[in-house]
Parts: C-alpha cells; sequence; structure tokens
C-alpha cells in the first residue's frame, strides 16, 4: 500500500501535465473512491464540532446533486446547514441524470420560483456535475444569486478529463465535445460573484484542475485534504469551509482563513 508521500508524488506528476489535454485521474484515484463512505462518517463522529461552525442568517441554500445522484446523496450536508442557520433545499428533480443544455431551463425555473419566493437571493451549493449547473444558472440570473460553492465540479479546461465521460454520454445523449466554445469561457470565467471551488487532488472521478477558479478579489480555491470525490459532500472539513462561506455577509466576500478543527485538512498551498 502507497504511504501518503508516494500518494502525493503521483497526484502531482498527473497535475503537471498540459493544460490543454488532462487524462482522467488514474485507476489508483478511481479505485480509492471507495473510502466516501468514511468521510461521511467521519462527520457523523465529529458532528459536536462542526455545531460550532459559523450559523447562518437564515436566507435558502439551493443544493445540488451531482451526475447520477439524487437529493439523497446531499440529505447529510442539507440537515447540517439547516443546524447551522440556513433554509436549505434540495433541486427536487429526482435522479439527477445530466443533460447540460436538457436541464438548463428546468433548472432556471426552479431558481426563479425559490427566488420569488424567498424575496432574496439564493445561495447555490453544487457537487460535481450540480457545481456546472450551478455556475450556469449564476451566469444567466446574477440578480437571483448570492453566491457560488462547488465541490469537484469540472468547469475549466478539459472538462472531458473524467471518468464518468463514457457514462454521462450513453446517459445523456452529449458529449463534452458537443459544448458549445462560449459556453465553456463562461464556465470557467468569472461568475461576478463571491464564488469558491472546493476540490480535492485526490479526486478519482473528474481531473482536479477541471475544479479551478481564477483566483480574484471574490473568488477562491479550497483544497481538502486527501479527500475523495464520492465524499466530498459529506467531509467534515468541506462541511466546515461550506458553512464558513455561507455565513458571509450578502455583497461581502474575504478569503477563507484556514483554521477551526479542521485547519489540518486544508492545504496550504497555490494551485500550480
Amino acid at each position: 500500500m502507497l504511504d501518503g508521500r508516494a500518494c502525493m508524488d503521483r497526484v502531482e506528476a498527473d497535475g503537471r501535465r498540459d493544460d490543454a489535454r488532462l487524462r482522467p485521474p488514474s485507476l489508483f484515484l478511481a479505485l480509492a473512491e471507495a473510502r466516501a463512505w468514511q468521510e461521511f462518517g467521519a462527520s457523523m463522529a465529529f458532528a459536536p464540532l462542526l455545531m460550532a461552525a459559523p450559523r447562518g442568517d437564515g436566507h435558502t441554500v439551493l443544493v445540488l446533486p451531482g451526475f447520477m445522484a439524487s437529493d439523497a446523496s446531499t440529505r447529510l450536508l442539507r440537515a447540517f446547514l439547516r443546524m447551522q442557520g440556513y433554509n436549505a433545499v434540495g433541486w427536487e428533480l429526482g435522479r439527477n441524470t445530466g443533460g447540460f443544455y436538457r436541464m438548463r431551463e428546468t433548472l432556471r425555473a426552479r431558481l426563479a420560483k425559490l427566488h420569488d419566493g424567498a424575496g432574496h437571493k439564493i445561495a447555490l451549493v453544487g457537487w460535481s456535475l450540480g457545481g456546472v449547473f450551478a455556475r450556469d444558472l449564476a451566469l444567466a440570473m446574477p440578480d437571483a444569486v448570492r453566491s457560488v460553492i462547488t465541490l469537484g465540479s469540472p468547469f475549466a479546461g478539459d472538462i472531458s478529463a473524467t471518468n464518468a465521460r463514457k457514462l454521462y454520454e450513453q446517459v445523456t445523449g452529449e458529449s463534452p465535445t458537443d459544448a458549445r466554445p462560449q459556453d465553456l469561457r463562461s464556465l470557467g470565467g468569472d461568475l461576478g460573484l463571491p464564488t469558491t471551488s472546493i476540490y480535492s487532488r485526490y479526486d478519482g472521478v473528474v481531473h482536479w484542475r477541471t475544479s479551478l477558479t481564477r483566483a480574484n478579489d471574490h473568488t477562491e480555491n479550497i483544497e481538502i485534504a486527501f479527500a475523495s470525490h464520492l465524499g466530498l459532500g459529506g467531509h467534515p472539513a468541506a462541511l466546515w469551509a461550506i458553512a464558513d462561506r455561507l455565513a458571509q455577509r450578502e455583497g461581502e466576500f474575504a478569503p477563507f482563513r484556514r483554521g477551526g478543527p479542521f485547519a489540518l485538512a486544508y492545504f496550504q498551498r497555490e494551485p500550480t
């Protein structure tokens, strides 16, 4: 079994590939996704510590699940956010069988309904493909979106660098190569509002570089050490970071301070 340093060397080697043509995560990382259950279990074990996370002001948070997942996959995340003072809701559209272009109007209608009912801007938290949907919603409806947080979402660079590509094509009838160039540029660009991308270099489903946003005065990337793709939305360090980011006042943004009980899980380095 490889030790932590050997694992890091392997991932770093993958990360040095040409951004223009990335490869999906290795078989080693794909198989290691089985650890996701341990990450969910850790959140349950560390529940007393998580209760000390920054609390919210009651605004609505729309949580979007990943490809082939449903609201059941985000139940822990939404329950945690509700306990922290947010009105966290699911997307209520069943299983996410994808189709970026097919789902566009349906998701916009869902956001518009939430926005009208809440009377305030909605924060978006999207896991994997759900994060791609979240960024697209922010671009289309900026007046309805307060902030965007993505978890292991492939929205930048070579979005075809994923181990889920073949399944996505079979289920949706769409291919990453079908994406309109302007949509790709927009999704990977500046959304014009507070944006946080939470990712892991040990992601076994999507290449971690496709999850990096361009940092500026209202965007940031937060790396969770050794986290899986399938467990990222239930990882205690990710939950803490999400609550911290959502607790910011509307229209304000300050970089995430890598502290608290899970400080060691946040790598102190810039993406390269």
